[in-house]
């Protein structure tokens, strides 16, 4: 078990974690393919590369894939491959991820993304190892271990129809559950010492710790990104707060628990959709983003206009030219007038300004959204936006 939390990652001494250390122990070994269920962030990843590790295929290639980035339009011909001429920009053969994995294993992950059509071709290569490429004549054949992941219902959306059954009984014949933070809050202690000393450690960086106070914050914080924002919390606090112990009041600068009605640790009941659910996220995000903006003009113009130095002034470096004045208060005036846009309205100001920000990257845009790739494509060509 030491062995796997050191190699891999996976932390923790909750019953939920041992088990799943147990699980690996047994699936590893074996051929059979495995499907990893958790919420973003919970770590899929780890277990997926901890199972090929520890199996008599870790000599050969884990290819990973994350079916949810990848436009529709081109899943098939990432998955299985193309002939010269297939389509256009098909200049020539290209083996696909399943020939690349061959003798080892692929992760499919956000697989129940996948559109039913290449479903029936991915059932196929588990059943029988046979498979097409697209525009091809000639049948290819793999030895190819499937490990897949989701952040869905699968069982749900077999019901809805957006999943095929019959996948879905192959790749369950081993699943793997990892629990959401706020369900293992034993291991925070121990995630957060792990992440502070390898961060420390990798940069160079003098870090003075947290007190028992910071630690009990952190472990009544529900997580909602999981491990991932644990990790991410945790850098930006030992950059931020260099020389300094993190108690429990420095802490809430970066942790800000969020109100979940009378209980938050029991589920409420919605009629909302995934998606609306998403737009109202991105919609608070961008409110907190005036607000932020708002205080840091106040310490600008503070700054700049007043004898008075201001208490603390974040990123002014990067923030400081020379019409600064003016272009703050242009950004003030531009995040106040949310409150009077509807949510379509705020949604494509906000995927708008993220590509403008990267250049055009669509990958760099989403990841910064917090949104699949493919998610934005679809969000583009819903507005128009000219990207």
């Amino acid at each position: 078990m030491n062995e796997l939390q050191n190699n891999y990652g996976i932390i923790g001494q909750s019953q939920a974690i041992q088990q799943i250390f147990q699980t690996i122990a047994l699936v590893a070994p074996t051929q059979i393919s495995a499907l990893v269920i958790g919420e973003s962030g919970t770590g899929k990843e780890l277990v997926a590369k901890a199972i090929h590790t520890e199996s008599s295929r870790s000599d050969k290639p884990l290819v990973i894939v994350n079916c949810g980035a990848i436009p529709e339009g081109i899943l098939e011909s990432e998955l299985f491959g193309h002939e010269k001429g297939a389509f256009t920009g098909a200049v020539g053969a290209r083996k696909g991820y399943f020939e690349l994995a061959h003798e080892g294993a692929i992760f499919l992950d956000e697989i129940g993304e996948m559109p039913l059509a290449t479903q029936v071709k991915l059932l196929r290569v588990l059943e029988t190892g046979d498979f097409m490429r697209v525009g091809g004549v000639k049948g290819q054949h793999v030895d190819v271990r499937v490990i897949a992941a989701t952040n869905k219902d699968l069982e749900n959306e077999v019901q809805m129809g957006n999943f095929r059954q019959d996948l879905f009984y192959r790749l369950n014949a081993i699943s793997i559950r990892i629990p959401p933070l706020k369900e293992r809050r034993q291991d925070i202690h121990l995630l957060v010492d792990k992440m502070a000393a390898n961060f420390t450690k990798e940069n160079h960086i003098e870090f003075a710790g947290f007190t028992n106070g910071a630690y009990q914050v952190l472990e009544n914080y529900d997580w909602p990104g999981n491990v991932r924002e644990l990790k991410n919390v945790v850098e930006s606090m030992i950059i931020l707060e260099k020389g300094n112990i993190i108690d429990d009041q420095r802490i809430l600068k970066y942790v800000k628990p969020v109100s979940y009605g009378p209980s938050r640790n029991l589920p409420v009941p919605t009629n909302r959709s995934s998606e609306q659910v998403e737009r109202e996220f991105i919609y608070h995000a961008l409110l907190d983003l005036k607000n932020e903006i708002v205080k840091l003009r106040e310490d600008i113009y503070q700054f700049m206009y007043t004898d008075a130095q201001p208490k603390s002034l974040p990123y002014y470096s990067e923030v400081a030219s020379k019409n600064l004045r003016d272009d703050y208060t242009a950004e003030v005036n531009e995040s106040a007038s949310i409150v009077d846009k509807t949510l379509d309205e705020v949604e494509k100001l906000l995927i708008n300004r993220a590509l403008e920000k990267t250049n055009g990257n669509k990958r760099k845009a989403a990841k910064s959204l917090g949104i699949s790739e493919r998610t934005l494509y679809r969000k583009i060509n819903d507005y128009e936006l000219p990207f």
